[in-house]
């Protein structure tokens, strides 16, 4: 399931985090790249004990632990500090599909890449290319958002950033290891609660709430991992 999660980020925080960005001091994004992946990425990013990236890492956990569409999408379990990278000059990464377990800096804790999340600092008339390009059972979806958008997406999607050919695309981007391993599982209880809510708005009183929260809580019970 890939979904878009529109305003993450207020204008101010964007404003905040894209100064600071500016500023930052990067490194080769090989660094953290793997022996296949490193063929085809040439980016920026943030180095993985960075102070300033911790900083905005907990300001978009912090978004995401009370934002309901994720939570309802994602259902997390564990989530990787968040990582930030740039693209300008021609930079880009090719197509590939990302580890499927990293490990949190500083601990022995694993997290499993069940879900991808990107969240933009770049409106896309600030630059040119930088299209994230996802590929699924429905073909090929391209995403460019407005800054302080998120995206999320199947973490075994083959994905590629398109090459950024003017301007500077920032982001964030890190992974969720959820509840329920299944992307189709989670697709089913994401459809179900938002179904329940939408009842539960247009008619409180509906006799088959209960049935239907029933449901979707026993579902998950069954499907969950904790």
């Amino acid at each position: 399931m890939m979904l878009r999660i529109p305003s993450l980020l207020t204008a101010e925080e964007v404003r905040e985090c894209r100064q600071a960005l500016q500023e930052a001091d990067w490194q080769d994004g090989r660094l953290t790249a793997g022996h296949l992946a490193v063929k085809v990425k040439s980016n920026w990013q943030l180095p993985i004990d960075s102070p300033l990236g911790a900083k905005m890492g907990n300001l978009i956990l912090d978004k995401l632990g009370r934002n309901p569409l994720y939570l309802s999408a994602a259902l997390p379990l564990r989530v990787l500090p968040p990582r930030f990278n740039r693209y300008e000059g021609g930079g880009t990464y090719g197509n590939h599909i990302d580890n499927a377990l990293f490990v949190i800096p500083g601990t022995a804790i694993k997290v499993r890449t069940d879900v991808s999340t990107t969240v933009f600092f770049s409106d896309p008339d600030e630059y040119e290319g930088g299209e994230l390009i996802v590929e699924d059972t429905y073909g090929h979806q391209s995403v460019k958002l407005a800054a302080g958008d998120a995206i999320v997406y199947p973490g075994t999607s083959l994905h590629r950033v398109n090459p950024v050919t003017q301007g500077t695309r920032y982001a964030s981007f890190f992974w969720t290891q959820s509840l329920v391993k299944s992307d189709e599982q989670r697709r089913m209880l994401f459809d179900l609660d938002q179904s329940i809510q939408q009842l539960s708005m247009d008619h409180p009183d509906h006799p088959r709430l209960s049935a239907l929260s029933g449901t979707y809580h026993n579902l998950l019970r069954m499907w969950s991992e904790a």
